[in-house]
């Protein structure tokens, strides 16, 4: 019987952030290459809990991979941009979306 606090999870640099994943969760990062359906290696591999068990890199940990799956590439919801300046009649609207892709964590080795 495993406890919350005893999952196996990584910290992993993806993208230009790092991330905290478990196996069998989704996650929403940055855009990245590829279809759906499509798997990624992300060697750079931070560090991994499996229990009492934890390793730490310096800073990567050799011989570590996480296995994600590619489920979906879509653009994120619409941000908007207002700026205005007082007395001189500035206003300007913009909008931004940015492309994000839906990854499954499938294996932690």
């Amino acid at each position: 019987m495993t406890k919350s606090n005893e999952q196996k999870f990584a910290v992993i640099q993806l993208s230009g952030s790092q991330i905290k994943v478990y196996e069998g969760k989704e996650y929403e990062v940055n855009k990245l290459k590829g279809n759906k359906g499509d798997t990624i290696e992300i060697e750079e591999v931070l560090l991994i809990v499996n229990g009492e068990d934890i390793r730490i890199g310096e800073p990567y940990l050799k011989d570590s991979k996480v296995l994600l799956e590619i489920t979906s590439q879509k653009k994120d919801k619409k941000v908007n941009v207002v700026k205005y300046k007082a007395k001189s009649r500035y206003r300007r609207t913009y909008g931004h979306r940015a492309l994000i892709t839906r990854v499954l964590v499938k294996e932690i080795k």
